[in-house]
């Protein structure tokens, strides 16, 4: 019994001390609650919004609110910083990032290739039409288009049965104008016709420019008749082995007009070939089957 009344028997550990709570992190630690202690009321005739803004000039904390690392939101630099950058003259500065590239007009396009002299040029038509045309597609061609279809046309009257026997049966002042009004006439065909498969080409989403277009078309159209005219100047437009050469020509003109409206305008070859259709048609009934 007596040790009972001593306290035996139990536990004679003093009583472990209870630990604080821990405050959240960014938080001070919370002051042991004390019964006497209440809410801190702004003083009289104020708000709250009034004392918050009052504490936050004055670099105190505003009542309730916690500290973020140590600095007191609403701080006295803040506030002068902020004031000042929205004063007259002190505008703040940014910057936008243009996800899709650099604002404002297009640039200029740069040209694919320096421009080919002429022997390079007629030569690259025949040999390498993609590379050609898509290094040219910048660059004008007037001078070997214009030079080359006069020629052609001075030549074509001569191809063709009925024309040839007018021309040289007819006298020298009269053969002459009439052999320079078909090589004009020509030329001016190549021109109609090179800026109707540009016009189709832009209406069909192409974006080339119409100068080479047009000169290219030209050139298409003079260089591949140049095999079937040889042939028709000895034998005849009417000869079988002319008419053969004048449909092999007329496909080759064709493959040569899809590839080059392609390259200048970027388009696929059904539309290349579609812008090309009309200058086609015109030359085959014009020109290949001898129905000038």
């Amino acid at each position: 019994m007596a040790g009972f009344r001593n306290g035996r028997g139990r536990d004679n550990r003093p009583p472990q001390q209870q630990r604080p709570q821990q405050a959240p992190y960014g938080y001070n630690a919370a002051p042991p609650p004390n019964p006497q202690q209440q809410w801190q009321q702004p003083p009289q005739g104020q708000s709250y919004g009034q004392s918050y803004g009052q504490q936050g000039q004055h670099g105190q904390q505003p009542y309730g609110e916690p500290e973020y690392f140590g600095e007191p939101y609403g701080g006295q630099q803040h506030q002068q910083h902020a004031a000042a950058a929205n004063n007259p003259g002190h505008t703040q500065m940014f910057s936008v990032d243009d996800p899709y590239g650099q604002a404002g007009p297009a640039p200029a396009p740069v040209p694919t290739g320096p421009r080919l002299p002429w022997k390079a040029l007629l030569s690259g038509i025949v040999l390498r039409p993609a590379d050609t045309f898509l290094q040219m597609r910048d660059h004008a061609v007037w001078g070997p288009a214009l030079i080359v279809t006069f020629l052609y046309g001075l030549l074509a009257i001569f191809g063709f049965d009925k024309a040839r026997e007018e021309a040289i049966n007819a006298t020298l002042s009269t053969a002459i104008p009439y052999v320079l009004m078909t090589a004009l006439g020509f030329v001016l065909g190549g021109l109609i016709l090179g800026a109707v498969t540009h016009t189709l080409a832009r209406q069909l989403g192409g974006d080339g420019a119409w100068q080479p277009t047009i000169g290219l078309s030209m050139l298409i159209m003079s260089i591949t008749d140049a095999p079937r005219l040889v042939f028709a100047l000895f034998l005849g437009g009417e000869n079988g082995l002319v008419q053969v050469l004048g449909w092999a020509t007329w496909l080759a003109a064709g493959a040569l007009f899809t590839v080059m409206v392609s390259r200048s305008h970027d388009l696929p070859w059904p539309k290349a070939l579609g812008a090309s259709a009309i200058q086609l048609v015109a030359l085959l009934s014009l020109i290949k089957l001898g129905m000038l």
